[in-house]
């Protein structure tokens, strides 16, 4: 870290904080107030004169004419006019309303634009904090957009579509800083906006947030001409203290208010409701018909009072911005100069490199958001961070930050990964931070006018001291550079997963890491298809033709994709249809308004699953399958009869070579052992374990048997496995790993860097002779099995598994293989014998 070492060093730094956190701030005790917003403590000063104040004057309801109303009147009206001093903004432009928080001042610009004839249709930036964002729900139509689609906006590309036949009236919002990163907005697009002609678009209002900005920058309302609409922002992210908000309005586009339906106390001249029902507003200044009710008068004088201690304190707020950019530059300089033993980065910052940019003014404010990562990649938790924060007295904020559109688009979260996130659990404000490999939210730090180099210091060394490996990370050795082991001779040869249960196959494409779960691989046997009668779950057994119903996981859209791929279809069914990953409860909704659960049986046992509601979806495969099926999805809420359990176990013929033979029937069956036994592995709707492989050495054997008595091969598709196994040297190997069902002695498999634990041999039953091509049948390969791989009278062929985090994944430090774990096609597979 460097030092200062001269005034031109500092490059705006103000270096009278420090003593002024030492000398007037006596209660800080230490705390380090990075989050600035609404935190800053002040001077004895201000509460002494805010005390002074209120034992000295009485202020009353400004709404009368005795003394201490028009005291209040008088004061506030003298405090609305520093208000827009504070902002460069001219009293003949503009006009302030004042209101609890800048989220108040969104709700009184929504409430206007609804009540508009014909309404209005809203857009709103990806960046923009919750508030503005839950606007959308007032609007006629609405859309969210990014830098790209604003610019095309603006060279004639309307975001609604170009439909001239309608005269609407739009309202555009945008933050002038992001909340979540720091990120400023073009300032330019209020300008461009209102001088572009969008056809079908009658006028174009813009709403800014600037309760970020104004923190720590100043906001210049001097040219009304090039200034937003409506500009809404908190005067105690800015002092601190008094909780208030403002609403600037531009007063050529005050008539938008002038259909608002709601008057409160205060805002008419008079109010008729015996037999007529007639109303006048108060029509002189407009904020005299928005500010419903008695104004927070005492607020409003400590707003005057802050307005003055922070002007003795930090000067201006061009000094405040000096300031905190190069407290910013600090920052991010140090956050970025972390680096683990193994020279990977602590820190994955989100926010822009201030150093890279030119100018006077930033691109960037005064936050920095980033996740930390350990020296392997794993993320560290949001939770246990802000836990240690805490106790070191560092106030920061971890989460989503109320800013959902900045959080998806820094973390990389598709819009069905944020629903399928909630649908598994996750909640603003739970420990649920790091799902499926990906944080769910970041860490902020904030600074502010009281942030002092030696807040950003020690905050570095904080993050370095705790979760720095300064160690290079130890890796046990592979198991092929094991002295005592052979080369490794196996890989992945392909990877399917079933999503609807005995229906197609979907194949995990070469080079995509495919998640691995406790309870199989995702998204595999999700769904499946019951009997609207008796609610038996549909198996290719009965109904060869599931086969062919094909699915596709489209990630993009969020999509399960389904198609019916057989030549017999009604000629007036659809091609196929779509179903949401995530699990929206609305899909669920039926005709009394609330989800629906069947009691169905999967492999005989008694499960419920939750219905789809949608005619089209449970119509197609009725049509497919001539059978009135609908389609379920499992488990709803994973407890009680939701819940399954693996049955897999060692078979007798597994840990010995036993003849592979029909005429051995007299072989003793050893007692099963207490590792041996079925253990809670929980399973979706697969028969048996989370996890079914074949070798294609065995499935080779197999195929030469069957083609020697004249016998057609068959493909592996038929045993419906989820990884297929074959061998990466000649098939003149004589390796026991790459023998025909030299899986039978397996006992764990090490599939890239990952364990997994061999269950038991997977028992056959007659569907392994149906062609998943055709959806016809045939004797083989059940016929060949049973005279080749029959124990006990039963036929085998496969092997169950499951995964199983090796030592590594136990302990600390945290891998980022082990957080999430995945298998790809041709990862190395290492069997212990």
């Amino acid at each position: 870290m460097a030092t200062i070492k001269s005034p031109q060093d500092t490059d705006g730094y103000n270096a009278d904080v420090e003593k002024l956190r030492d000398e007037e701030y006596p209660m800080l005790n230490g705390s380090i107030y990075l989050d600035h917003a609404g935190t800053t403590p002040y001077p004895k000063s201000l509460m002494d004169r805010f005390a002074h104040e209120m034992t000295s004057n009485l202020f009353g309801n400004p709404h009368s004419a005795s003394a201490s109303s028009q005291l209040s009147t008088s004061r506030i009206e003298d405090i609305r006019l520093r208000v827009l001093q504070f902002f460069n903004a001219d009293p003949a432009d503009f006009d302030v309303v004042f209101v609890a928080n800048a989220t108040a001042g969104i709700k009184l610009v929504a409430e206007a634009m609804r009540a508009l004839p014909g309404g209005f249709d809203y857009a709103y930036h990806q960046l923009s904090h919750t508030s503005l964002v839950g606007v959308r729900e007032e609007a006629r139509k609405s859309v969210c957009v990014d830098d790209g689609q604003v610019d095309g906006w603006l060279a004639g590309d309307c975001p609604f579509g170009n439909d001239d036949s309608t005269d609407s009236t739009v309202l555009f919002a945008y933050p002038a800083q992001s909340n979540m990163d720091g990120r400023r907005l073009p300032s330019s697009w209020t300008r461009q906006l209102r001088q572009h002609k969008t056809p079908g678009v009658k006028r174009t209002y813009t709403l800014l947030d600037a309760a970020s900005l104004v923190c720590s920058s100043p906001l210049d309302l001097s040219h009304p001409e090039t200034a937003p609409d409506f500009t809404v922002l908190s005067f105690y992210k800015i002092f601190g203290f008094p909780d208030l908000g403002a609403l600037i309005v531009r007063r050529e586009a005050s008539d938008v208010f002038n259909t608002r339906r709601y008057f409160g106390g205060g805002t008419v001249d008079m109010v008729v409701c015996l037999r007529e029902q007639w109303h006048a507003s108060k029509g002189h200044h407009l904020h005299e018909r928005l500010e419903d009710g008695t104004l927070p008068v005492h607020s409003i004088v400590a707003l005057g009072l802050a307005m003055d201690v922070h002007e003795s304190l930090f000067g201006s707020m061009q000094k405040v911005a000096a300031h905190t950019q190069f407290l910013t530059r600090r920052l991010h300089d140090g956050l970025r100069s972390l680096r683990h033993g193994n020279n990977e980065h602590v820190c994955t910052i989100y926010s822009s490199d201030i150093n890279n940019q030119t100018g006077s003014t930033f691109d960037n404010g005064p936050i920095i958001a980033f996740n930390i990562c350990n020296s392997l990649g794993a993320w560290m938790s949001l939770t246990e961070f802000e836990k240690l924060a805490t106790l070191k007295q560092f106030h920061i904020r971890t989460g989503g930050v109320c800013n959902p559109g900045g959080i998806a688009s820094a973390l990389g979260l598709q819009t069905w990964e944020m629903k399928h996130n909630f649908t598994s659990g996750f909640r603003c404000g739970t420990d649920n931070d790091i799902m499926a490999g990906k944080p769910t939210g970041v860490i902020r730090v904030s600074l502010g006018a009281m942030s002092t180099v030696s807040d950003v210091d020690k905050f570095v060394d904080f993050v370095g001291e705790f979760y720095r490996d300064d160690s290079l990370p130890f890796r046990q050795p592979e198991p092929a550079l094991l002295p005592h082991r052979k080369e490794p001779r196996l890989h992945i040869q392909a990877i399917s997963v079933y999503p609807i249960k005995s229906c197609g196959g979907f194949q995990v494409p070469p080079g995509v890491n495919w998640e691995v779960r406790p309870e199989g691989l995702a998204w595999d046997r999700e769904w499946c298809l019951v009997h609207r009668g008796s609610g038996q779950a549909l198996s290719q057994k009965r109904h060869p033709r599931m086969a062919l119903i094909r699915p596709w996981l489209d990630f993009e859209r969020g999509e399960l994709r389904v198609t019916y791929e057989g030549h017999d279809a009604p000629p007036d069914l659809p091609k196929g249809i779509t179903v949401p990953l995530s699990k929206n409860p609305e899909v669920f909704r039926h005709h009394l308004g609330s989800a629906r659960s069947m009691s169905s049986r999967v492999c005989g046992e008694e499960i419920v699953a939750q219905t789809y509601a949608s005619a089209e979806i449970n119509n197609f495969f009725s049509g497919v399958l001539e059978v009135p099926c609908v389609l379920a999805r499992f488990p709803p809420g994973g407890e009680g009869k939701s819940m399954r359990h693996s049955k897999a176990h060692l078979q007798k013929h597994q840990g010995k070579q036993y003849p592979a033979s029909s005429s051995c029937p007299g072989l003793p069956s050893p007692p099963e052992s207490d590792s041996e036994r079925s253990s809670e592995r929980r399973i979706l709707l697969s028969n048996e374990s989370p996890i079914l492989a074949i070798s294609m050495a065995s499935l080779d054997a197999l195929n030469k048997e069957i083609k020697l008595k004249g016998g057609r091969e068959v493909s592996a598709a038929v045993f419906r496995a989820n990884v297929v196994v074959a061998s990466s040297v000649s098939p003149a190997s004589s390796l026991q790993e790459t023998t025909p069902y030299g899986e039978d002695n397996w006992s764990t498999l090490r599939i890239g860097h990952h364990n997994f634990k061999m269950l038991g041999s997977c028992r056959r039953c007659h569907m392994v002779c149906i062609n998943q091509e055709t959806a016809e049948k045939s004797e083989e390969p059940f016929v060949t099995l049973s005279k080749t791989r029959r124990f006990d009278g039963k036929v085998f062929f496969g092997t169950h598994m499951c995964y199983t985090p090796g030592a590594e994944a136990l302990a600390e430090p945290l891998s980022k293989e082990a957080q999430h774990p995945t298998i790809r096609v041709g990862d190395v597979v290492r069997p212990d014998l």
